[in-house]
C-alpha cells in the first residue's frame, strides 16, 4: 500500500454479544498496543448494517463477522482485505462472493488458549467417568465408577490446526500418546503419529479419546457417523469441539444410549438446542451450550491484537496472516 490513510471500516455483529463487540473502548486500547498502526489508519464503525454501504464507500478493509455481499464491489470499490472475527466461513459459503483482488482471512488462533482447555477439561472428564456419573445423578442412583489415570492412553485428534495442535501439546505433557489428523499430514512437534482423513477408520480402534477440532468442508461433513462410532473401543470418550456438521448426532445418541461411548459436545445442528430435543435426556452425555472458547476478558482483545498485525502488513504490501483458503474453506 502507498502512505495515503488505510480506510478500515469494522462491523458489529449484536447477536453475537458483547464478547465479540469492538466498543471504543476497547478500540482505543488496541491503538495504544500499536501506536505504528495509529496515525495511518482511518477507522469507522457501525452495527447491524446501518449506514454500512456509506461507510463501505471509501473502505480498503473490513473486519466483520456477516455482512450484506450482495454487489460488494459496486457499494465498496476500492475493498482489499476482509478480516472476520472468528475462525469458521461456513455462514458465508458459498464464498464465490468474494473479488478476486480481496484478500480473506481469519481470526483462528485467537480462542486457542480458552479451547484447548476446554477440550482438555472434556478429555479428565471422559476419563473420569463423569458423563456416566451424572446420569446416575439424575436418577438419584449410586453407582461407584472407577477409572485409570490417563498417562499412557491414547488421544486421536481430528483436525490438527491451532486447537488441536495446542490440545496435542497438554495431552503429552499429561503422558498420552497423541495420534493426528490432519489433510496435509505434515508432522506437528507434539503428535507422536499423524496421518491424513482417509485414515481415520483404521485409527479409532485405537483410541482412549477422540477429539474433533476440524473445520466443516464438504470433505468432513458427517464424518462421525454411525460406521465411525461402531469402530470406536467401548468406554471411549468422544469430544466435539468444533462444528456440528462434523457429527451426526442420532447416530451418537444411539451409541451414547448402548452406553458404548461417552461424550461431551459444545456445537449441534440447532442452537440454541431446542428443550424437545432428546440429546437433553440422553444418557453418558455432558452438553455444553457452545461456549467452549468464547473468552469474555481476552477475546475482543485477542481478535483486535491480530487485526492490528494484520493491518501493519496490509499497509505494507506484505502476505497477510491466516488467510483463508476458498477452496478448502479455511
Amino acid at each position: 500500500m502507498d502512505e495515503k490513510m488505510v480506510h478500515l471500516h469494522i462491523e458489529n455483529c449484536s447477536k453475537l454479544g458483547e464478547i465479540f463487540e469492538t466498543t471504543q473502548e476497547r478500540l482505543d486500547r488496541a491503538l495504544e498496543r500499536h501506536p505504528d498502526i495509529a496515525n495511518k489508519v482511518k477507522i469507522t464503525m457501525g452495527t447491524d448494517g446501518k449506514g454500512f454501504r456509506d461507510d463501505m464507500s471509501t473502505a480498503d478493509a473490513l473486519f466483520c463477522w456477516d455482512f450484506e455481499r450482495e454487489n460488494v464491489t459496486e457499494f465498496a470499490p476500492s475493498l482489499r482485505w476482509i478480516h472476520l472475527q472468528g475462525a469458521g466461513v461456513n455462514h458465508l459459503l458459498p464464498l464465490t462472493w468474494v473479488p478476486e483482488d480481496v484478500c480473506l482471512t481469519n481470526s483462528r488462533g485467537v480462542h486457542g488458549e480458552r479451547a484447548s482447555e476446554y477440550v482438555f477439561m472434556g478429555m479428565l472428564a471422559l476419563n473420569n467417568r463423569l458423563p456416566e456419573m451424572m446420569t446416575n445423578q439424575r436418577k438419584a442412583k449410586w453407582e461407584k465408577l472407577h477409572s485409570s489415570r490417563i498417562r499412557g492412553k491414547t488421544v486421536l485428534i481430528y483436525g490438527v490446526g491451532h486447537v488441536g495442535g495446542d490440545v496435542a501439546r497438554i495431552a503429552r505433557s499429561f503422558g498420552l500418546r497423541v495420534i493426528g489428523i490432519r489433510r496435509t499430514g505434515k508432522d506437528h512437534e507434539y503428535v507422536d503419529d499423524m496421518y491424513q482423513p482417509q485414515d481415520l477408520a483404521k485409527l479409532l480402534p485405537l483410541a482412549d479419546f477422540i477429539v474433533v477440532t476440524a473445520p466443516h468442508t464438504p470433505s468432513t461433513e458427517r464424518v462421525f457417523g454411525q460406521d465411525a462410532f461402531d469402530l470406536m473401543k467401548t468406554g471411549a470418550g468422544f469430544v466435539n469441539y468444533s462444528r456440528a456438521d462434523l457429527v451426526d448426532y442420532a447416530a451418537l445418541q444411539r451409541v451414547l444410549e448402548a452406553g458404548k461411548i461417552s461424550a461431551v459436545v459444545d456445537v449441534f445442528d440447532q442452537e440454541p438446542l431446542p428443550e424437545t430435543s432428546p440429546l437433553w435426556q440422553t444418557p453418558n452425555l455432558i452438553i455444553t451450550p457452545h461456549s467452549s472458547s468464547n473468552d469474555p476478558d481476552h477475546h475482543a482483545d485477542r481478535s483486535l491484537d491480530l487485526l492490528f498485525e494484520n493491518l501493519g502488513r496490509f499497509i505494507d504490501g506484505r502476505e497477510l496472516k491466516n488467510t483463508v483458503d476458498l477452496d478448502q474453506q479455511y
